[in-house]
């Protein structure tokens, strides 16, 4: 087999055409000339442009990022085997143990789906944002516009600098402040000695312990554990405000969270919850 039929861009391409869209959550009633996922189905997924994905595939662009590949390797469902094939491909080291994965692999993917229309996001190990669906976008604010650094609540939570911008789009209150703020400091700590060659993780602990006192002193309580709950108020700009709860699912042996937003059905939480995502997407498009 030549290089050509096995570079990155061939690749990819194979990759595309073997996912179908309802294993990706979208619609499958249109007319479809093939079975795969369009490039600008990946395009979304991933979070690029169509245009960067055509480069790809046609070989004129043959060095993604660390993280464009890692997007990549989320939306098109790959295995870790296949994922560190990718970063392989790209020129790229691929993420080794003993450090933070954002990779989603394809049973949790298929997973999310399954949470319908709730809004749902993925965070790694060190609290960033590495996935969400259009509802959760629609209902906190699109994340894609921030880079992938800053998507971090941790940062988010505990401002060192005007530089770490929110991580939501407009105001979300947690209800439990004090309560949550330990939690994430504590489940931090947790993953300080799961990862502790990460060097991403260990920027993010110094760096913020350094320049916010209420992380330093959560930190140096030394508690450890989980975040698993809160409740908060998200005070979305069209609908007004809206309380929801929070559950977050770890898995066990990545250690991504996976985090919910839920409404008591029936409720007037419920049926804002629903405008505010249905008015998100339609203006998304």
């Amino acid at each position: 087999m030549s290089g050509d039929q096995a570079g990155l861009g061939v690749t990819i391409r194979a990759w595309r055409d073997r996912l179908t869209p309802a294993a990706v959550g979208l619609p499958t009633g249109r007319v479809r000339r093939a079975a795969g996922l369009r490039r600008e189905e990946l395009a979304d997924l991933a979070g690029l442009s169509v245009d960067y994905v055509v480069r790809l595939e046609q070989g004129r662009a043959t060095s993604p990022s660390p993280q464009v590949a890692g997007a990549l390797a989320r939306a098109l469902r790959l295995t870790r085997a296949e994922r560190d094939h990718l970063y392989r491909l790209a020129g790229l080291e691929p993420p080794g143990d003993g450090v933070i994965s954002d990779h989603v692999p394809p049973g949790m993917q298929r997973l999310l789906t399954r949470f319908g229309d709730s809004p749902v996001a993925v965070f790694a190990a060190d609290w960033r944002l590495v996935w969400w669906n259009r509802s959760w976008a629609a209902v906190v604010g699109d994340p894609s516009r921030l880079a992938p650094e800053e998507r971090s609540l941790v940062r988010s939570r505990f401002p060192v600098d005007a530089g770490d911008a929110r991580l939501a789009g407009w105001p979300v209150e947690s209800l439990r402040q004090r309560e949550t703020d330990r939690a994430i400091v504590a489940d931090l700590r947790r993953a300080s000695a799961r990862y502790p060659r990460d060097p991403r993780l260990s920027d993010l602990v110094h760096r913020t312990a350094a320049g916010n006192a209420d992380f330093a002193r959560l930190w140096t309580s030394g508690a450890v554990g989980r975040h698993a709950e809160d409740r908060k108020t998200i005070l979305h700009p069209v609908v007004g405000p809206v309380t929801v709860d929070c559950d977050v699912l770890a898995d066990g042996d990545t250690d991504l969270k996976i985090v919910v937003y839920t409404a008591v059905p029936g409720s007037e939480d419920a049926a804002k919850l629903d405008l505010a995502r249905v008015a998100g997407v339609a203006a998304a498009g």
